[in-house]
């Protein structure tokens, strides 16, 4: 029977996207890393990752549609609204993945909201949302635990709910919610800690700042790369690590960070907004010889990086098929349908060498002129 498959973008151009691997390993608990232990794991790290619930991730080219199914979509006349967590170009490129997925099906958006990591911000955006009376709510929760009373709502009026990365606390793919769509967290967490320490010829010491919340997505990206740092790179040393609870306040984090540890080499932050603040912090110390890696692509690190300033690696998760899952998780939704309840978009790694190439795949648009 003709069907159409969402298959993720892997061009040689862009590099060899490391494998989604399937499979059981522990989610972490604690909201930071040990830092306190031998640098180097007895071990091999594990590259498998579980979701928040333990669930077991498919591939993107798993979400399939038949030509059948596609035409009931389309018949349906179906409405989609956003709920994000906060804003970035790594956000816009998921909506833009799921619109163009959405016209597809002749499902219409009506509304995108973001919450600058405020859970009350997001529960007024809920009600907002809901107003609109929505088929369809793509969302991410920007607090796990206040989101399971300020999602209910959407859950209550029987609407088709698809979460990106982070779900409500208590909430089950295929009960509450059709499936978690993101990128393949311990691959990533590989990524970065390959990018850096191949950046520091294998030696010397690093810095770790990390987003202190109860976040499983960051927390097992972040100890994936610990993990692969001390594995990979035995001579290299994790010797500072600050959390942060406000992106805005990052910049302050990290001066504090690199005051007290001016012989870092390099400097790991969980995402690329936040590490904003840490290259700012390190401008301002004079600290131009510090490498930076982060996850994500960004504008602001993309510049450093063409520049050759302390940015040397960035990592790409795949924003377009992540949004393009989310919106083929939703027809299954709809279709009552039963769809894999977590799906995992490889991640690339991104020096100056592929960054237009890689840009281009990740967001679907040429580097933008700042960068350029």
């Amino acid at each position: 029977m003709p069907h159409i498959s969402l298959r993720p973008r892997r061009a040689a151009a862009v590099g060899l996207a490391l494998a989604v691997a399937l499979g059981l390993t522990a989610c972490a608990g604690d909201t930071t890393a040990d830092t306190s232990a031998p640098n180097a794991p007895v071990t091999e790290p594990d590259l498998a990752f579980v979701g928040p619930n333990g669930e077991v991730p498919a591939g993107l080219d798993e979400l399939t549609l038949t030509d059948e199914e596609i035409a009931q979509i389309k018949e349906g006349g179906y409405t989609a609204a956003f709920v994000w967590h906060t804003s970035s170009e790594f956000v816009s490129a998921v909506e833009a993945g799921a619109t163009e997925q959405f016209d597809e099906l002749g499902i219409e958006v009506v509304a995108s909201t973001q919450a600058d990591f405020d859970p009350a911000a997001q529960a007024n955006n809920v009600q907002n949302v809901l107003a609109l009376d929505p088929d369809i709510v793509v969302a991410i929760a920007a607090d796990a635990t206040s989101a399971a009373a300020s999602f209910r709502p959407i859950v209550d009026a029987g609407k088709t709910l698809v979460i990106m990365t982070t779900p409500p606390a208590g909430y089950t793919a295929g009960e509450e919610f059709v499936s978690i769509v993101t990128e393949s967290l311990t691959d990533a967490g590989r990524a970065a800690a390959e990018v850096l320490g191949d950046e520091l010829g294998g030696a010397g010491k690093v810095g770790y700042v990390y987003y202190d919340a109860d976040f499983w997505f960051t927390q097992q990206r972040d100890e994936a790369f610990i993990d692969w740092m001390r594995y990979l790179y035995p001579d290299i040393e994790i010797v500072a690590q600050e959390g942060f609870a406000d992106e805005s306040r990052v910049e302050e984090v990290a001066s504090a960070m690199l005051a007290r540890n001016p012989e870092l080499d390099g400097v790991y932050v969980s995402w690329a907004t936040a590490a904003q603040g840490v290259l700012s912090a390190l401008r301002s110390a004079g600290m131009s010889d510090v490498k930076l890696v982060t996850n994500d692509l960004d504008a602001t690190l993309a510049a450093d990086l063409v520049a050759g300033g302390n940015t040397v690696g960035l990592i790409g998760n795949g924003s377009l098929d992540i949004g393009r899952g989310l919106a083929r998780s939703a027809a299954y939704g709809l279709l009552g349908k039963a769809a894999p309840q977590l799906v995992a978009s490889p991640p690339v790694k991104v020096t100056k060498a592929n960054l237009a190439e890689a840009w281009l795949a990740d967001y679907g648009t040429d580097l933008p002129a700042s960068v350029k």
